[in-house]
């Protein structure tokens, strides 16, 4: 009841279409024990124990890094729905370790041909309210998840692509069991539409409409039936055919909010393959991806900003160090909701935003001892007049990653975006609300917005998935997470510690969060950083002490050539290696 109550403050008291994402967490499910697992020939760590098996397996017997991807993502699709699937879209960073060549692959989703400016504009031309707006067909992009798999797999996988969903298709026909986390998060409401929909409310719900307990048993034969098509026929078996006859029916006739999705943009979506964003740092390679995800290029510039401060003679976990970090992430936020969208349809400063004379101006900003407020965006080259982005984020997203015999590696973050995405299902599994990403307005005060809508547009997101890489070239770490547009914080964050203090990475994922995007400084909840709270307060920030959910998933090297692996114990991630 409290929750329906919040959900409906929040719908009729919102500005326009905005959604104050700082009262709209994704729900805490509680904590779990991770225990690093060490690894020389090959690793596996994601979200679900179910998928790092099937990843695990898809290495042992052979299958290269790209491989583990597909059977992981398979079977997310089933086991963690809330989160990520085919439905949904992804960026991929793959590691060529023979050739030294890092690849970047977006399977991000595009807007329909027939979207424009208007696609969340009401007939009063008023922008709809987010939680309208997202539920239902209007909000579902073209899901390219499966495109860029299969697009790495082609040119670097090992394994025949129709192997890689045995496991999946056998467990979805098998059941699996739901989870503390399912059963909450389907419990908490926190997506408005999760119980509107037949096929959504049949799967999610008992018959006597009361959310899956704990320790169900949850068939889904339809998925199978699909994975099991994919498998056969490939991709082009989701981008056309039945299913995507299926997919299309599901948008268009969700009639109290259709979409604009077509069997035309199925068939038409590509995945793109990117050049990676990498930078000096310290006496490391950073890699990051570039847009449309805004990740790459902001989580460069926090690290960039603090590159000068003397921060391995900082605790991690005190008032100085975060202090620090909460001023460059509110500078590098500033340029993101300015500049940050879709390079295929907008002119981004990306090289300006990066560029070590812009840096410098940036730096002299930094406030080292007093909160500087807010920040505003600064004039890179080349100068551009945009206005500021508002679009939410929200956090249901997933991160994992693998390395294979050879030593090629894959870092991926794939989402839905909203927490059960738009709640419309189709052969199984979970389409995405992506298009929420995009700014519902296409101007202000005269002056376009870089993230509006647009057809064929990819919307902006957070997704950051990294590699870290020595000075010889070698890779050694890779690291990303969950968390909306929270994402690049818990990222930095991660990337500050583990580079300046050389902590083991499943000891720095676990540390509290501090997360500022240019507004509240949050200190994550039953944690130390609330200790920080008093201290900061005197410096002039504006705290909330809140649920940090993030789901970081990562592996690091050690001296002797030893994988690491670093499992986020706020989530129900494993890992599994030999």
């Amino acid at each position: 009841m409290f929750r329906h109550l919040i959900l409906a403050l929040l719908l009729f008291s919102s500005p326009l279409w905005a959604v104050n994402e700082d009262q709209v967490p994704e729900t805490a499910t509680g904590q779990q024990e991770s225990q690093t697992v060490k690894a020389e020939k090959f690793l596996a760590v994601s979200a679900h124990p179910l998928a790092t098996e099937a990843g695990y397996k898809a290495l042992k017997n052979g299958g290269s890094a790209v491989d583990a991807a597909v059977a992981i993502q398979a079977m997310l699709t089933l086991v963690e729905p809330q989160s990520s699937g085919i439905g949904g879209g992804a960026f991929m960073l793959y590691w060529d370790n023979e050739n030294k060549q890092l690849h970047a692959y977006d399977g991000r989703e595009t807007a329909p041909a027939t979207a424009d400016e208007n696609l969340f504009i009401k007939p009063d031309g008023k922008p709809m309210n987010w939680y309208h707006a997202l539920v239902g067909g209007r909000s579902v992009g073209t899901p390219g998840v499966l495109k860029m798999l299969e697009t790495a797999h082609v040119a670097h996988g090992k394994t025949p692509w129709h192997i890689l969903y045995v496991d999946a298709v056998k467990q979805a026909r098998k059941g699996f069991k739901v989870g503390p986390r399912l059963h909450e998060l389907i419990k908490s409401d926190i997506n408005p539409g999760l119980n509107r929909y037949p096929a959504t409310r049949a799967y999610f719900y008992t018959d006597a409409g009361e959310p899956l307990p704990v320790g169900t048993v949850l068939k889904n034969p339809t998925l199978a039936n699909s994975l099991a098509g994919i498998a056969r026929s490939g991709a082009g078996y989701f981008y056309g055919g039945p299913l995507a006859r299926k997919i299309i029916a599901s948008v268009q006739q969700a009639t109290d909010n259709p979409g604009h999705l077509s069997l035309d943009d199925l068939e038409d979506y590509r995945a793109q393959e990117r050049d990676p964003l990498c930078r000096p740092y310290l006496t490391y390679k950073v890699c990051g991806f570039p847009p449309p995800t805004s990740g790459g290029v902001t989580v460069l510039q926090i690290l960039k900003l603090l590159e000068q401060q003397p921060l391995a003679e900082l605790d991690p976990k005190g008032v100085e160090f975060n202090h620090l970090f909460t001023q460059a992430s509110r500078l590098a936020y500033a340029d993101r909701a300015r500049y940050l969208a879709d390079t295929d349809f907008v002119e981004v400063p990306v090289d300006g935003l990066l560029d070590e004379s812009y840096l410098a101006q940036r730096r002299q900003l930094l406030s080292l001892d007093k909160d500087a407020g807010t920040a505003q965006a600064g004039t890179p080259e080349p100068a551009l007049n945009r206005r500021d982005d508002q679009s939410p984020e929200l956090p249901s997203t997933s991160h994992f990653v693998a390395i294979d015999q050879w030593g090629n590696a894959i870092s991926v973050t794939s989402s839905i975006e909203m927490a059960f995405g738009s709640t419309l299902m189709a052969g199984g599994f979970l389409l995405n609300n992506q298009l929420t990403d995009f700014s519902f307005v296409a101007e202000k005060d005269g002056e376009l917005i870089a993230n509006r809508v647009e057809a064929g547009k990819r919307p902006r997101s957070s997704m950051s998935p990294f590699m870290v890489f020595d000075q010889n070239d070698q890779l050694i770490a890779a690291i990303g997470s969950p968390g909306g547009s929270r994402i690049i914080n818990y990222v930095a964050q991660s990337l500050l510690v583990s580079l300046n203090h050389k902590l083991p990475l499943q000891q720095v994922v676990n540390l509290p969060h501090v997360s500022n995007r240019n507004s509240l400084t949050e200190l994550e909840e039953n944690t130390d950083a609330t200790k920080l709270a008093e201290a900061l307060e005197a410096r002039g920030h504006t705290v909330k002490v809140r649920d940090l959910n993030s789901g970081l998933h990562g592996m690091h090297k050690d001296e002797d050539g030893i994988w690491h692996s670093a499992v986020d114990n706020r989530r129900e991630g494993s890992a599994q290696g030999e």
